[in-house]
């Protein structure tokens, strides 16, 4: 078990965050349906849609300086663990780089050393969304972590990709063509470059750029990691049937507003929805 103390301090700070304005949780209400639905979860918003969710790249940074009020602390030299603004769950928690590097651009094996090293106390659903087009809402470079108890549901989907991982998925899904996805090295030496190695591969899978001879990927792409897996997901736009689809749409998360096709997402699953962005 890790010791989540990282969470924990996650937690503390946005009492008071959340108490002073800094923090602004998304006022939901989730969809309860007769049947259990296992591979997706709805919220709806009480309010009106934030800005973050339809506007991209703000005239001003958030992240350059960022709001002290939601440091969580420093990761090294190159990246800093801070608190979502607008946390889909509290203790929703941003990684970002210290000085400019664009959300478009490719990855490198420093950023994944950040990951492991806040993975390594405190852990969960990792998710990466690479542009606009991937539902990314600011082009500086941030990843985000949803924390989970090692006992917890890590998300809607975990299950589907596990099975795609283990080639045990039912071979109708009309989106694992554009899904790549590679098992988390569980040795207690493993490193930022296992991880690092399988973006390379994954990458090279789908056929989305050399990164050593061009600036950034081709298309578009969301990354989700868990201790299990990584997975890599390419796309085309940002939105379907009125959804605004991140790297959560991919994991089973779905908000939901007054332009969103609920009916279908209830009625046929997530996969109607998810095959249009891609």
């Amino acid at each position: 078990m890790k010791s989540e103390s990282i969470w924990s301090k996650a937690l503390d700070i946005s009492k008071k965050a959340v108490n002073c304005g800094a923090v602004i949780p998304l006022n939901t209400i989730k969809y309860k349906s007769n049947e259990e639905c296992c591979d997706f979860e709805l919220r709806f918003l009480r309010s009106p849609i934030p800005k973050y969710l339809i506007e991209y790249g703000p005239k001003r940074n958030p992240f350059i300086p960022w709001d002290t009020r939601l440091q969580i602390q420093p990761i090294n030299e190159k990246h800093t663990l801070i608190l979502n603004k607008y946390p889909v769950q509290i203790g929703h928690m941003l990684l970002i780089t210290n000085s400019w590097k664009p959300q478009n651009g490719w990855l490198n094996e420093d950023d994944f050393k950040a990951i492991l090293n806040v993975d390594n106390d405190t852990t969960g659903l990792w998710f990466f969304n690479s542009s606009k087009e991937a539902g990314a809402s600011q082009p500086h470079r941030h990843f985000q972590l949803l924390p989970r108890h090692y006992n917890e549901i890590i998300c809607p989907r975990y299950q589907w990709f596990c099975s795609l991982l283990d080639n045990t998925m039912d071979t109708n899904s009309e989106i694992s063509h554009c899904i790549s996805i590679r098992p988390r090295n569980k040795n207690k030496d493993s490193s930022s470059n296992d991880l690092f190695n399988s973006y390379k591969s994954m990458v090279n899978e789908m056929k989305i750029g050399e990164i050593d001879l061009i600036n950034k990927p081709l298309k578009p792409y969301n990354l989700l990691i868990t201790s299990k897996w990584i997975a890599l997901i390419t796309r085309k736009i940002d939105r379907s049937n009125g959804f605004s689809i991140n790297a959560l749409g991919f994991a089973g998360y779905f908000l939901g507003t007054r332009r969103s096709n609920v009916e279908s997402l209830i009625k046929f699953g997530p996969e109607i929805i998810l095959k249009d962005v891609i």
